[in-house]
């Protein structure tokens, strides 16, 4: 069933005729179904048609007849999973029996080697470099803290890689053996804030917030003596606190959370990366990106722009700035903006395409545009292909 039941053919086909750049006339012309007909279709005069003209109608529009009768299509995230298919086998299959042992020192240089592909969203990269290196971590030989280290660095990796490509399961199991494996509190937390993030991209709002406010007051510092990467720990907890309870409609315990991560990252002074890696990366640019992240998650897009103004976005994450500017297209797409909203989409499209292909955010902005318009720019379909846009 098409997961708007309220929808007929007519808005189906009007839907996808617009993505095509077609006219209604020059969809008459291409399937020999009558101008009238079509018109009737669209406008909701008529409610069904017969079986052949919906497929005169989807072969001129390059579509399965289905797609007009019934709606139905593949989710833009099928399809994908496979590329990822090595990287599960890596995690779930037993120790390869290597004829050449890997050495502590070897897998951390093959981990430090996915940080320029992590930073840029090489997602395909990722996909390549993560199944050798998580069967060299798992091989290594010794329970040494480095060797630990070494193997919940690379797990972490996996179970971020594995969240933000939507495999939810084989990033669970990914992050509880890192946190099983951790060899101190700030390893293990910041796996925890991969599980929160896991746990929000699911819609689990109530146990993320739940999990972030115990590890949050199980770590937090002393401040006289707090070190950056204690601060970056629970400044990354709060956040998590703040953003399951900002999408839990519990505005006052959000508010003062991020309070709270605001006061960290003040102490520490800039963002940093706990001497690890990127993805503790922490300061004020990540809390003030985590600020116009509430603003756009209450519908407040003038607010949005304003705390937009003066963020050095260039020191988040690449995924993280990434976030932010779909948040920013998405205030511009509420002020019916359109044109700067698509234009940062656009942008977006061909600076980090594999990182936008697996936002369902940008899906929902990009389409809210789209339905607006009576016709599609070029630019307006390139960019509803670049987030796979159901047709």
């Amino acid at each position: 069933m098409s997961e708007h039941p309220e929808e007929h053919i007519g808005d189906r086909l009007k839907a996808v005729r617009k993505r095509r750049g077609l006219s209604q006339r020059d969809l008459s012309r291409a399937s020999g179904v009558s101008l009238s007909l079509i018109s009737k279709l669209e406008q909701g005069q008529v409610t069904g048609t017969r079986a052949e003209t919906a497929h005169l109608l989807a072969r001129a529009l390059r579509v399965p007849t289905t797609r007009l009768l019934s709606g139905d299509a593949p989710t833009p995230d099928e399809g994908t999973a496979d590329q990822w298919a090595a990287v599960r086998s890596a995690l779930n299959a037993p120790p390869d029996d290597l004829t050449e042992e890997p050495t502590t020192a070897g897998v951390a240089a093959a981990l430090d080697a996915t940080e320029e592909p992590f930073g840029t969203v090489r997602l395909a990269d990722l996909a390549r470099l993560l199944p050798s290196l998580l069967r060299d971590a798992d091989a290594l030989d010794g329970t040494d803290r480095r060797t630990r280290e070494v193997k919940v660095r690379a797990l972490q990796l996996a179970g971020w890689v594995l969240t933000q490509t939507h495999q939810y399961a084989a990033a669970s199991d990914a992050l509880d053996r890192a946190l099983d494996t951790a060899t101190d509190r700030l390893d293990a937390t910041a796996t925890v804030n991969t599980m929160c993030w896991l746990l929000l991209r699911q819609g689990v709002f109530d146990e993320s917030r739940e999990l972030a406010t115990r590890w949050a007051d199980d770590i937090e510092p002393r401040w006289s003596r707090a070190t950056p990467a204690e601060l970056s720990a629970w400044g990354w907890m709060l956040l998590r606190v703040s953003g399951a309870a900002v999408r839990d409609n519990r505005p006052g315990e959000a508010a003062y959370a991020l309070r709270m991560a605001r006061s960290a990252a003040v102490a520490i002074g800039r963002e940093d990366v706990a001497g690890v890696d990127r993805l503790r990366t922490f300061g004020p640019a990540t809390v003030g990106q985590h600020m116009v992240e509430h603003a756009s998650v209450t519908r407040r897009p003038d607010k949005v722009l304003a705390l937009s103004e003066g963020l050095p976005v260039d020191s988040l994450t690449a995924s993280n700035q990434g976030r932010h500017r779909l948040n920013v297209a998405d205030a511009h797409a509420r002020l019916r903006e359109h044109g700067k909203a698509m234009s940062i989409m656009r942008d977006l499209s061909r600076t980090r395409p594999e990182w936008l292909a697996q936002q369902r955010y940008a899906r929902d902005i990009v389409g809210r545009v789209v339905g607006r318009r009576r016709s599609l720019t070029p630019e307006m379909r390139e960019v509803a292909d670049a987030v796979h846009l159901p047709l």
